[in-house]
């Protein structure tokens, strides 16, 4: 289940206690990381190769649990469904931090021609797909897992407890079910011990090693939108003898892209409103009874949210009058919008600034991709930011993107997530 590797938490240790580092955490700090990288781009590889969606993270959370209990510490496995948490305790009092990674991938085709590619498939509301790490939760288990070898080894010296959240589900569940980081919440991920702040890490295609984030509101709030249509089946050469469907999904992607180009002042808050499925028919020339299309809504205050809600559903039930069908929109699974704690924010630079020196943005723009990450936030105080890990061959302006069957990272940067996400823990824990 794990993967064959030389690094141990002794020679970490013996790293972490020799002399020379004595005098300083930060020269511990980047040797151990320097140690463990061979093996966190292991793990980061070995995931890739067999990733799971979400709330099937089943291989994925043994291999974490696997490791985890490895390095001594207190394992709670089935958090959230498949969602694990470690424990590791202090050698003197102090409070509690925590760090988390998300494990789920995505139900898409890889076309990165990677030679530990995936080749996976799995079943996702009803149907088989190929499976992806396609948004970089592969390097995110891979540098908490570098970052929990790091911290066990300094154990001795650490003033308070590091509690390790390996999440599932982060990209939603499936239609109907639950998971991700609210079940997490629900079954104690940040209590037992209860949780002062927690810090989380995402990689995306910036340059590397560059760390981006922005106090206050950072990533949007995003919600499922579900629009369903019932109308008149008829023959393909008859369409006026039934409603055609092609027809009403083309006017109300109109209407939607409109709502958001025409209707509202995206100058005053940034909104994107996307259509991404259309379902409808099993035949060329039947069309039918039934359309569903689905989408997602990203905002970032509650009032606009609630704006565009109400323009959507308005003029999705007024196309399908128009075409004598029943049309409703309904939005679901929200998350909010990820709110980094202003004066955590204005405190990590500084840790952030000793794993990656001159690399820092404190002012980032905001980013309309969202995270469930942002439930954690609305309990303890919270700071999310993105790692940069473009390639050097590769151009920014053509760089894949997350969700991309394209994407992929330079490894080097794994050491400077795992250094991030331990100095954020070890400076949190020693403030005072």
């Amino acid at each position: 289940m794990g993967v064959r590797v030389t690094v141990s938490v002794l020679a970490l240790a013996a790293v972490l206690s020799t002399p020379a580092f004595a005098a300083s955490n930060t020269a511990k700090v980047e040797a151990a990381a320097k140690v463990v990288q061979p093996k966190v781009v292991a793990w980061r590889r070995d995931v890739h190769e067999h990733p799971e969606l979400g709330n099937q993270e089943v291989r994925t959370a043994a291999l974490v649990a696997k490791e985890l209990k490895a390095l001594g510490l207190e394992v709670r496995e089935g958090v959230g469904k498949t969602g694990v948490v470690g424990v590791l305790k202090g050698g003197k009092p102090g409070k509690v931090v925590a760090l988390r990674a998300d494990m789920d991938a995505l139900p898409v085709l890889e076309k990165t021609g990677l030679p530990f590619a995936s080749k996976a498939t799995a079943t996702w509301e009803g149907k088989t797909v190929p499976v992806m790490h396609a948004c970089g939760h592969d390097t995110h288990v891979a540098m908490l897992l570098g970052a929990a070898t790091v911290l066990a080894g300094m154990k001795a010296d650490i003033a308070g407890t590091v509690v390790f959240i390996f999440q599932p589900a982060e990209e939603g569940p499936q239609a109907g079910d639950e998971g991700g980081a609210k079940l997490m919440i629900a079954d104690g991920a940040l209590d037992n011990p209860k949780v002062d702040a927690i810090f989380g890490v995402h990689i995306g295609p910036g340059d590397a090693n560059a760390m981006n984030y922005r106090p206050e509101g950072f990533y949007a709030g995003a919600d499922r939108l579900t629009i369903t249509v019932k109308g008149k089946q008829t023959h393909g050469a008859r369409p006026w003898a039934g409603i055609d469907m092609a027809s009403v999904s083309a006017d109300i992607i109109q209407a939607l892209n409109q709502i958001a180009a025409r209707q509202i002042d995206v100058g005053t808050s940034p909104t994107v409103l996307t259509i991404a499925t259309i379902n409808m028919g099993v035949r060329n020339n039947i069309i039918p009874e039934d359309l569903v299309m689905s989408g997602t809504l990203r905002t970032f205050t509650p009032e606009r949210k609630a704006e565009v809600i109400a323009k959507t559903q308005k003029a999705v039930a007024a196309i399908g009058d128009r075409y004598g069908a029943k049309a409703e929109a309904v939005f679901t699974q929200p998350y909010p919008v990820t709110w980094n704690d202003a004066a955590l924010s204005k405190w990590v630079k500084a840790p952030l600034e000793k794993a990656s020196p001159g690399k820092v943005d404190d002012q980032a723009a905001l980013i309309t991709g969202a995270e469930d990450f942002s439930l954690y936030g609305q309990k303890v105080p919270a700071v999310f930011v993105q790692l940069g890990g473009r390639k050097a061959d590769v151009p920014a302006a053509g760089a894949p993107a997350n969700h991309s069957p394209y994407f992929d990272i330079d490894e080097a940067v794994l050491e400077t997530g795992v250094k991030a996400e331990v100095f954020m823990a070890l400076d949190y824990l020693a403030r005072k």
